[in-house]
């Protein structure tokens, strides 16, 4: 199965249309979150994202809510948006979870407590494809000198074991990879990268 996976596009509706074409030779998309900026502009990214055919997974970010994104993609049938759930496709599994973990310092920002986003990850089915806006911490997740990633994102992909975990989130570190046991973990960024599972 090839995946497409991206995040924070921020209503870079140029940076989308670029995506809708990369996904024509995919099976999977992968939205980690923040299609929107601070709740704005999300109907747009997504009416651009719409264009793809294949199965889109995404998760909210901390720039918009579950519900905002769930009313964003009904009229992209292709679209299933994740967050505490999974979904099988063509045989894998996929679990994604969104918002900002643990809470950022933005009063507008869409965020759980680690207490409340390790009770959703617990349903995460093992050996999926986790995906996640906020990555967990100490791994893919340093700014300004401190490590911003999210302990029970940590603690899910150490117990649970997923076959990838794609985030986002922090900018700073859009591009890089690391690894949690056998798991490969990548901050992916708006730019799209490619993934063989």
């Amino acid at each position: 199965m090839k995946l497409l996976a991206f995040s924070d596009l921020h209503r870079d509706r140029r940076q989308a249309e670029r995506l809708v074409a990369m996904a024509e030779d995919v099976d999977v998309v992968v939205g980690a979150g923040d299609f929107a900026t601070m709740h704005q502009g999300l109907e747009g990214t997504i009416e651009t994202l719409s264009a793809i055919a294949v199965p889109a997974v995404l998760v909210p970010g901390n720039a918009e809510t579950d519900i905002e994104l769930w009313q964003a993609c009904a009229s992209w049938p292709s679209a299933h948006v994740l967050h505490g759930q999974a979904k099988e496709i063509a045989g894998a599994r996929f679990f994604g979870l969104g918002g900002g973990v643990p809470p950022t310092p933005f009063p507008w920002s869409f965020d759980l407590s680690e207490e409340e986003a390790a009770a959703k990850l617990e349903s995460c089915p093992e050996g999926a494809i986790l995906i996640v806006h906020s990555p967990p911490k100490g791994h893919v997740d340093e700014a300004h000198g401190r490590h911003l990633g999210s302990e029970a994102v940590l603690a899910a992909i150490e117990r649970k074991r997923p076959a990838l975990a794609v985030c986002g989130h922090i900018h700073q570190c859009w591009g890089r990879e690391a690894t949690i046991g056998t798991t490969p973990v990548v901050n992916v960024g708006p730019e799209g990268r490619l993934f063989d599972i």
